[in-house]
């Protein structure tokens, strides 16, 4: 095995520390993918014709943050811990023993989509067109801040951008969470961003989300390391790939779908 490889630098997971409350970068970089989603959706609402006002986007917005961390944590008991849950009911509200899944807060922030669409008579479609945008950004921000806590490492490898992760054990192993930055953070960013460039099909946008996520953390998880208590089901496959297979094919149905509809426009942004 290749000796070229990186030794994990000693990064401090808590960020500063005032009194009894600890600042650690993994809820920062939440923080951080939640100012960003703010502000690209207020200057979004400003433009003329977009159907938005700024209050509408910070109601949206703080329900669809409920959403991630609600959903984020149960997803995460139930898809990867539910024997743990059996056992101790109450380790579904143990939120500082760590563990959010993102198919449980995608989940939640649907819930939220259609809660608020109900409330103010809009589609749920226009709203999911409308927030599909503005997740990537805090995705990559989620996993910068895995990385920095030395968790959800890759696999073992030779590579020579291998990394030696310190509860990794001696080898070295893909930097999964960089790979997930790259491609569900920067580059499902700035392809959903090109795409809301011109008026498209009301469920497209949201349809190109799903299936661009569940593509690119599909293709992850053959060098991420499975978690030690589920391993891969049939030899073959992780949780995370069973997860994320049905996104692909219902995000890659709902563009054919909303295509032929043909559907432009969310019925409250013309009131």
């Amino acid at each position: 095995m290749s000796q070229t490889y990186f030794q994990f630098p000693n990064i401090d997971p808590v960020l500063f520390e005032i009194g009894p409350l600890s600042i650690r970068w993994y809820g920062l970089m939440y923080l951080v993918g939640f100012a960003f989603a703010l502000w690209l959706a207020n200057r979004r609402a400003d433009k003329a014709g977009s159907g938005w006002t700024r209050e509408q986007v910070s109601d949206l917005l703080f329900a669809a943050f409920l959403g991630v961390i609600v959903g984020g944590r149960v997803g995460y008991v139930l898809f990867y811990n539910f024997d743990l849950f059996l056992a101790d009911p109450l380790y579904l509200f143990k939120v500082w023993t760590g563990g959010m899944s993102f198919h449980g807060g995608l989940l939640g922030v649907i819930a939220a989509m259609f809660w608020y669409a109900h409330r103010n008579g809009r589609t749920f479609f226009g709203v999911a067109d409308f927030v599909a945008p503005l997740v990537p950004f805090g995705l990559g921000m989620g996993r910068i801040g895995n990385f920095m806590n030395s968790e959800l490492w890759g696999r073992v490898t030779d590579a020579p951008w291998g990394i030696v992760f310190p509860n990794g054990g001696p080898l070295p192993r893909h930097p999964s969470q960089l790979y997930e930055f790259a491609l569900e953070g920067v580059v499902l960013f700035f392809v959903l961003n090109w795409f809301v460039r011109k008026p498209r099909p009301l469920g497209s946008v949201s349809g190109l989300f799903l299936a661009g996520y569940g593509l690119f953390r599909f293709l992850v998880e053959y060098v991420r390391e499975p978690d030690a208590h589920l391993g891969l089901f049939g030899g073959f496959i992780s949780m995370g790939q069973i997860l994320s297979l049905p996104m692909v094919i219902i995000g890659v149905l709902m563009i054919v779908w909303a295509n032929k509809r043909g559907v432009y426009q969310d019925r409250a942004a013309v009131k």
